[in-house]
């Protein structure tokens, strides 16, 4: 057999499964990447899957770092090639000196043959015919049967596949006897036939006893419920619909009275995103802590509603999963295209809080902080996620909770607060944020005003006079001044040199986050100087100006054509655009560090900038 891919090894290795949608492929995926995880291994999974439901490819990527590295991989070891439509792309994929698995039920064709990679063959339809009745039946445990062969080649443990093959089917005997037996079906072929274990393969560690297995979406859905969110209204839109679903099954095991079973919660399906907008509004001026969760195409909808809720004051978090436009683009594609629009969303001047999540783990953290940002504040607050993040199963530190915490209701002012008052004034600022107090309905008839998207002044009655509208509209700038310094703050990654600031600026936010880390690790390897600092939120801090403004070379990393967090970050600190360069990926897919890295070092070559020689002679650690 050929040596081991450069790079791939023990516990340090990728691989990926080409299958047809619709199949039953992402049980059998979810098997192998959980055994992994249970083995004590990182371990992290991409699913690339088309937005029609069934018939067309489909791949799921895992990768395997002993040193924790979550970000995509640029090259895969080995590739399971079990769709014949495919099988070109899968061939290619290959890295040289990988492996190559196909069913051999159907022969390759030899134009596909390639030098340097080691093909493997099992007949995994062929055993399934003979061993099971049935096409659905058969179709399905074909991709268990992949699954046993994939334990042998890479020493996955048994003894965790049987137990997780007991936990989901204990009740249902002819079902676990099917899947032992496919699953014995691949092994002992793979074991019959083949060196097993391959050069790179799985050895047991004990790196994940504080870690857990999660999606974004479903540890947004519960932030919102540990955040109080009772009022949920949306429209079904991929990648979104999932945080909805989550934040039903959560309610129905916390929100239901044990006693009375009373509903503590209402979930709303609308005819539209607009009309979700709307809900989610009514709720929080009533009062509820509400929100929506959708993707660009209805963000896009909202607009005439989040301008509204801005120009009125009431809050409602939005929580945006981004996808690849514009327009349909591709629904079941990544992207981070939303930027410049949920920072400016409406008509006229509008500003908006946004937060920016790197993982499921910060999904949860800051949809909590979401939602008291948004009633401290009295305005639409985005929590702006992507598919990957949201659709895909991240490895990340349990999550932990202060029973302490208890809801920001921002300034509320009941009935005996409206009492000691003269005149109650909704758009008066006496505190000098810009955040003027607020009632809700039925307090108290001194607390009651007009909710007007129209001009009105800080009495809340209607005007078109310049001096009444100007007060009002340069309170609401002035509010958004207060929340640069009480949104999440940066996080730096600096080289902590004695000599200062490195050379080079890496600037980057929300799901480029575990590619940019790895890829900081490779260029400081490298012998670079190089410091990365995280934007969690817009309006920026005052930090971001300053993290600019110490470094000669910065390269702004995000995921779409135009460059808008390089944009964004122009607009609002005054930096010219040309003191920042844009390192872009926007094809659909999960960024990876090697795009990184060569779009840093590319240009670096056009700045001019000193080189330093290669010294990669040991695999580097990820950064604290």
């Amino acid at each position: 057999m050929p040596q081991p891919p450069n790079g791939a090894g023990v516990n340090d290795f990728a691989f990926k499964i080409g299958t047809v949608n619709g199949t039953g492929s992402a049980s059998a995926n979810s098997l192998l990447m959980q055994a992994i995880f249970r083995m004590g291994i990182p371990v992290t999974g991409k699913n690339v899957f088309p937005s029609n439901i069934q018939g067309l490819p489909t791949w799921y990527e895992i990768r395997v770092s002993k040193d924790g590295y979550t970000a995509r991989p640029e090259h895969v070891d080995l590739v399971v090639a079990l769709n014949t439509a495919t099988y070109a792309k899968d061939v290619a994929a290959v890295r040289p000196g990988g492996y190559l698995l196909y069913d051999s039920s159907w022969p390759l064709d030899d134009t596909l043959i390639r030098e340097g990679i080691t093909i493997l063959g099992i007949p995994f339809g062929r055993m399934c015919v003979e061993s099971f009745q049935g096409d659905r039946e058969r179709t399905l445990l074909r991709n268990i049967a992949y699954a046993g062969a994939l334990a042998a080649l890479l020493e996955i443990d048994m003894d965790v596949i049987g137990e997780m093959l007991r936990e989901k089917f204990s009740k249902k005997k002819s079902l676990l006897d099917a899947n032992f037996t496919a699953i014995k079906l691949g092994y002992d072929y793979a074991r019959a036939n083949y060196t097993c274990p391959l050069p790179f393969h799985l050895e047991k560690m004990d790196a994940n006893k504080d870690s857990i297995l999660l999606d974004g979406n479903s540890a947004a859905a519960l932030g919102a419920v540990y955040a109080g969110a009772t009022v949920g209204a949306w429209y079904p839109i991929t990648p979104s619909t999932s945080l909805m679903e989550a934040f039903k099954e959560y309610c129905e095991r916390f929100r239901i009275d044990p006693a009375t079973k009373q509903r503590k919660y209402a979930l709303i399906q609308a005819e539209d995103e607009l009309a979700a907008a709307g809900m989610v509004i009514g709720a929080g001026w009533a009062g509820a802590r509400s929100f929506t969760s959708t993707a660009g195409p209805g963000i896009s909808l909202m607009s005439e509603f989040i301008g509204l809720a801005y120009y009125t004051e009431i809050p409602g978090v939005f929580f945006d999963i981004q996808r690849t436009g514009p327009s349909t683009g591709m629904p079941t594609r990544t992207q981070q295209g939303d930027l410049l629009s949920i920072a400016y969303l409406s008509h006229g001047d509008t500003k908006h809080i946004a937060l920016f999540p790197a993982n499921p783990a910060e999904c949860f953290y800051l949809a909590v902080e979401a939602f008291d940002l948004t009633e401290r504040f009295q305005t639409p607050v985005f929590v702006v996620s992507d598919l990957d993040i949201g659709m895909n199963d991240w490895m990340c530190p349990t999550l932990k909770w202060d029973d302490s915490y208890r809801p920001d209701r921002g300034k509320v002012l009941d009935a005996d607060a409206l009492e000691r008052i003269q005149r109650f004034s909704r758009y008066f600022d006496t505190d000098g944020d810009g955040i003027a107090a607020r009632t809700l309905p039925g307090t108290s008839p001194k607390g009651g005003y007009f909710t007007r998207g129209s001009g009105h002044d800080k009495h809340a009655i209607y005007t078109e006079d310049s001096a009444a509208y100007l007060e009002v509209v340069d309170r609401l700038a002035r509010k958004l001044v207060t929340a640069s310094t009480a949104v999440p703050a940066p996080e730096f990654h600096a080289q902590n040199d004695a000599s200062g600031a490195a050379d080079i600026g890496i600037i980057s936010l929300g799901g480029c986050h575990a590619a940019v880390l790895e890829a900081v690790d490779r260029l400081r390897h490298d012998g670079r100087s190089v410091d990365y600092m995280r934007v969690r939120a817009f309006p920026f801090a005052p930090s971001v100006r300053e993290f600019i403004e110490s470094h000669s070379r910065c390269y702004v990393v995000e995921q779409n054509r135009d460059g808008q967090l390089r944009t964004l970050l122009a607009i609002e600190t005054g930096i010219a655009r040309d003191r920042m360069t844009s390192v872009l990926d926007y094809g659909g897919l999960p960024l990876t560090a090697d795009r990184v890295v060569s779009g840093v070092l590319a240009g670096e070559r056009q700045t001019g900038a000193p080189e330093y020689p290669s010294v990669r002679s040991a695999v580097p650690t990820m950064s604290s």
